[in-house]
């Protein structure tokens, strides 16, 4: 891993670094509404799928690409965006973006409102979300690496955007199943008003990093450092893409798996259903706070955080199938949004803090299109082995916790750079 130069500990330092906290936090509150929003534009749909097969009459496999089409379109684009974000600026990336997510908003809305045969639209209105997406939330990372001189700053914001981002993922399952119950598909136009505010917080209370001209390299030289980045640290940044990637698979596999079975088994629905899953989802966004406020500038914390964390997801998936208990299901997927909520920060830190500013955005929006496969995979993937027997389910996503576990305890390797 890249080699950090701390800076010097003492009380003038401390001073600085709160003050410059202090003086954007206008500016990361702003910059939070945009993870915020992504989410629940996406999120918010989960609780509502089963709704959305009824009156579309669609099956649980078509009900899951709508949620996958979103971030299927994003992965492809997000290493575009952040190539754009590294030579034009983070700004001028993110505002046309989420001003493309809202319109892809309206579009699904007004087809879920007005058309007989509606799912093809709403797939394309969702196609435009992804889009808007990909240039949106995953150019928050470097963003606020650009902002903050000091790391442990840097790893304190990270863990606050990250904890938006879970916040999301809390609210989602409760405002989704609330606006739902009011019309079905009111949820797709929630999401341009959303986008609305974000963009005027953007471009009221978020200065751009400056730019030195000498900064912006060729595009040829632009390459051959990337390459260079990946020659040198590519065992240590592939893992963290790997895991990045295994824990959106397994969260949103098991957001997808828990909304179809307290409606078909349990018979939970509407705003309780939406209560239920923000339960491991609440678990998730305290455990990202408290997370990213720890692990400030020290790396081996972070590697052991992570570790610890991907050990705790997969055991109490793999205990998930000793009862039928909807309060042991609930216990156990609690437990699960812990251990995804401490790795989370640790790897965008990483991540964030061990590449230069020219070449971050590029990095990190590889990094975000990996966690997109994840989102993307994961629901169609579960609507499959749910049609068997479930305990696949279960051992399958342990198993994958195990390559995660194994990955972050073998490539990533601090230790060796202090």
């Amino acid at each position: 891993m890249d080699r950090f130069v701390k800076t010097p500990t003492g009380l003038e330092q401390n001073n600085e670094s709160t003050n410059e906290v202090s003086e954007k936090k206008w500016a990361i509150i702003s910059i939070s509404s945009i993870p915020l929003v992504m989410t629940l534009g996406n999120s918010m749909l989960i609780p509502v799928l089963p709704t959305m097969e009824k009156k579309l009459s669609i099956s649980s496999l078509q009900s899951s690409m709508i949620i996958t089409v979103y971030s299927v379109v994003a992965i492809f684009l997000i290493p575009l965006a952040g190539y754009l974000s590294d030579r034009i600026g983070r700004k001028k990336v993110i505002i046309p973006s989420l001003f493309i997510a809202g319109i892809g908003g309206l579009i699904s809305g007004f087809a879920a409102w007005k058309m007989e045969n509606a799912y093809l639209v709403i797939l394309l209105g969702r196609m435009l979300q992804g889009i808007g997406a990909a240039g949106a939330a995953p150019i928050v990372l470097p963003l606020v690496g650009d902002m903050f001189r000091r790391d442990s700053d840097v790893s304190s914001m990270l863990g606050v955007i990250e904890t938006s981002n879970t916040m999301g993922k809390v609210l989602s399952p409760i405002l989704g199943a609330l606006l739902a119950g009011i019309i079905w598909f009111l949820p797709f136009f929630a999401i341009p008003v959303f986008c609305v505010i974000s963009i005027l917080l953007m471009l009221f209370l978020v200065k751009n990093p400056k730019k030195k001209e000498e900064d912006v390299l060729p595009f040829k030289r632009f390459i051959q450092k990337i390459r260079q980045i990946f020659a040198d640290n590519g065992r240590w940044i592939t893992a963290i893409f790997i895991i990045g990637g295994i824990l959106m698979f397994v969260l949103f596999g098991v957001l997808f798996y828990l909304s179809g079975i307290l409606e078909e088994t349990y018979k939970v629905k509407d705003v309780k259903k939406g209560l239920l899953l923000a339960i491991p989802l609440g678990a998730l966004c305290i455990a990202s706070f408290t997370a990213g406020k720890l692990i400030k500038e020290n790396k081996v914390l972070m590697k052991w955080v992570t570790f610890g964390g991907i050990l705790l997801l997969g055991s109490s998936i793999a205990l998930i199938g000793l009862s039928d208990k909807l309060w042991y299901l609930i216990i156990m997927f609690f437990i699960s949004g812990v251990g995804i909520g401490v790795a989370l920060p640790c790897l965008d830190a990483m991540i964030t803090q061990g590449i230069a500013k020219d070449q971050r955005g590029t990095i990190t929006s590889i990094y975000s299109s990996m966690r997109f496969i994840g989102v993307a995979a994961g629901p169609p993937v579960i609507a499959l082995l749910m049609k068997g027997q479930e305990k696949w389910i279960f051992w399958g996503l342990s198993g994958l916790c195990v390559l995660a576990a194994i990955l972050s305890f073998k490539a990533i390797r601090p230790e060796q750079e202090a």
